[in-house]
């Protein structure tokens, strides 16, 4: 943008110091006005050189002095984004604030209001093993069908690497082990006693204990799944230790659940597992904190303490982890970092303030086919239909574990997905739209400018699955860029997945996205190219790669 800006500058003195001549030699004399004119460009071009090279200087001794400039906000002299920059809130004043243009909020029907509904509950859980990347599709189960188990009990592990155990989210008995293709182990599933029993585990000393030690209780009391780490998305390695770890506390995707409401009265859990993590990692925790609201956010993220903080504001995908860390500490390949979600930080603080594997989850029951969204208080791997038996609205809908970018179509037998706090319903787009985008048509979510809708950005839709339109020709567009607050080219990274080119992925910043991270970028989308499976055939070629 400042790069625009001196440009702008520059043609526009060339202009008036060519207009200025002319008018100062009415006779004809043009050799003299010419060279006046040409002095005068050299002189500024020369200026603006100098302006270029000084702010060059003053990013690179504030990279050496460790400061961040990911929006090169240092110069000597104010880029044109300066005049009409982002102010940042009060409550963020003085900390370090990031202000995100690129990106699009969609607005859908169906948010749940902040009100847990007691009366809802699931009977039955499943813990899934594809849910966990890098596993073999058959892990050692080490419970069989009629099994008692309480919540925190061993079920399967990983035959690669037996050291990190998957357990039970709650108490009950095993009533099933249900196979997919190959024979490989799709979900654990578990009928829950009414009153839950859990397995107890040792008191730990976080303060005197080694992080050895504290790394052998987290994988055998099954607080090691919680822990991502990227590059990959896969669960995080024991044998490594991170970067830093990251923790976005607000989530900007569509319908997705207000964590400011999920986490109140659980701060003494989460401000444990952020100590946890503090023993994990040679570097910082870092929490992304919503800059967006006029008011701050829960004091339980805004006074956490043992921890880096940094602002963002903007449109969805501002609150994706993926997104800060690009704009904190960008992920290199041969950098390592961990995630989590702020109820997966609750869960491994309650592994030492409560002695157990408590898999609690507030979960948001979301999209406008529902009689009524809510929020519910269930465990981890609840069973969806269960959660939504008499809620759904008639018609053919689309059931989704997560949200309606990146989630996982499900049945109503299907169980919610280990990390994910949502569930939306929307209608199945299984009907033909009569002259399709020709006619106007304020109805249909869309960064088009095709659709006048699109130039109503606080519009709220009523979503349904329609494509709107056939796989096509993959051409350049430029939409990615818009849509995805990074420095990076998503389209010419999905070209270079597409013909095997590790090379070119690798100086695309593969490493630092997941399938989250272009989900907006695959809305978008003219040529209607499966954006986010493309990506992860490339993080996981670039991962068996090494």
């Amino acid at each position: 943008m400042r790069k625009g800006f001196t440009r702008l500058i520059l043609i526009t003195s060339f202009l008036f110091l060519q207009q200025l001549a002319q008018a100062q030699n009415p006779g004809g004399d043009g050799m003299k006005g010419l060279s006046v004119t040409l002095l005068a460009v050299v002189v500024l071009i020369a200026f603006f050189v100098i302006i270029q090279v000084a702010d060059n200087l003053v990013r690179i001794e504030a990279r050496k002095s460790g400061v961040d400039d990911q929006e090169g906000r240092f110069s000597v002299l104010p880029g044109f984004r300066d005049f009409f920059r982002r102010k940042i809130p009060a409550y963020a004043e003085g900390a370090r604030f990031v202000s995100l243009k690129a990106g699009h909020n969609i607005n859908l029907e169906g948010q749940a209001p902040a009100v847990i509904d007691a009366g809802t509950k699931a009977a039955t859980f499943a813990v899934q093993p594809p849910n966990f990347r890098g596993m073999l599709p058959i892990p050692k189960v080490v419970v069989e069908v009629g099994s008692t188990v309480k919540a925190g009990d061993h079920l399967f592990f990983d035959k690669t690497n037996e050291a990190v155990k998957y357990v039970a989210p709650v108490s009950g008995e095993v009533i099933a082990v249900n196979r997919g293709e190959r024979r490989s182990i799709r979900e654990v599933v578990i009928l829950a006693d009414r009153e839950q029993q859990y397995r107890q585990l040792p008191a730990f000393d976080l303060e005197y204990s080694s992080r050895e030690e504290l790394v052998n209780f987290l994988l055998d009391s099954g607080g090691w799944s919680l822990l991502r780490q990227r590059p990959f998305d896969v669960v995080a390695s024991h044998t490594d230790v991170p970067e830093n770890i990251f923790i976005s506390t607000f989530d900007t995707a569509p319908l997705a659940p207000d964590l400011n409401f999920v986490v109140q009265g659980r701060g003494a859990a989460f401000q444990k597992g952020l100590d946890v993590l503090g023993k994990l990692t040679k570097g910082k925790v870092w929490l992304g904190l919503d800059g967006n609201g006029q008011n701050a956010p829960s004091p339980v993220f805004t006074q956490a303490k043992g921890v880096e903080k940094c602002w963002f504001a903007g449109k969805h995908p501002a609150g994706n982890v993926g997104v800060q860390i690009h704009h904190v500490a960008p992920i290199t390949p041969k950098s390592i970092v961990w995630t989590l979600g702020v109820q997966e930080v609750i869960t491994l603080g309650a592994l030492f303030s409560e002695r157990c594997f408590n898999a609690e989850r507030i979960v948001a029951l979301t999209g406008a086919e529902l009689h009524e969204p809510k929020y519910v208080r269930t465990s981890i791997g609840a069973n969806i239909g269960e959660l939504l038996k008499g809620n759904l609205a008639e018609g053919n809908v689309r059931l989704v574990s997560g949200d309606v970018l990146s989630g996982e179509k499900t049945a109503s037998a299907g169980y919610l997905n280990f990390y994910d706090d949502q569930a939306t319903v929307l209608a199945e787009g299984d009907f033909h739209e009569l002259f399709g985008w020709l006619l106007p048509d304020l109805a249909t979510p869309s960064v088009s400018k095709a659709l006048s809708g699109s130039r109503f950005p606080d519009t709220v839709y009523r979503a349904n699955t329609n494509m709107h339109g056939e796989p096509r020709a993959f051409v350049i567009t430029g939409q990615y860029e818009e849509m995805l607050p990074m420095d990076i080219y998503p389209q010419h990274l999905m070209k270079a997945i597409l013909t095997n080119d590790y090379e070119k992925m690798e100086g695309l910043g593969i490493y630092e996205l997941i399938e989250e991270d272009v989900a907006l970028c695959e809305f978008a989308c003219t040529s209607k190219q499966p954006l986010q499976q493309i990506l992860r055939t490339g993080l996981d070629m670039m991962n068996e790669q090494g």
